[in-house]
């Protein structure tokens, strides 16, 4: 089997069962997904013992305001490039 049909498998009846990506692809947005969850991690936070009490440097820090938005987006484009790769 060459590369470019390594997304081809037979089942127990017989018959190819083509798999919309290869396996590599699967990996790839896998791997982006997982880089969009730690972008929501990042945005997570902010728990106060004081319903009355408000902090704007917690809930506007770099890390929820900048860094995670960055970090999804970066994980949306891996995403994207998994969905378009061709195999080799």
């Amino acid at each position: 089997m060459s590369k470019a049909t390594s997304h081809i498998n037979v089942d127990k009846t017989g018959q190819e069962v083509r798999s919309v990506f290869p396996k590599e692809n699967y990996k790839i947005m896998v791997a982006g997904l997982a880089i969009v969850v730690v972008g929501f991690l990042l945005m997570m936070g902010g728990n106060s013992n004081d319903p009355n009490s408000f902090k704007p440097e917690e809930v506007y820090s770099f890390r929820r305001i900048t860094l995670a938005p960055i970090v999804i987006v970066l994980g949306l484009v891996v995403e994207i490039y998994a969905i378009m790769r061709r195999p080799k």
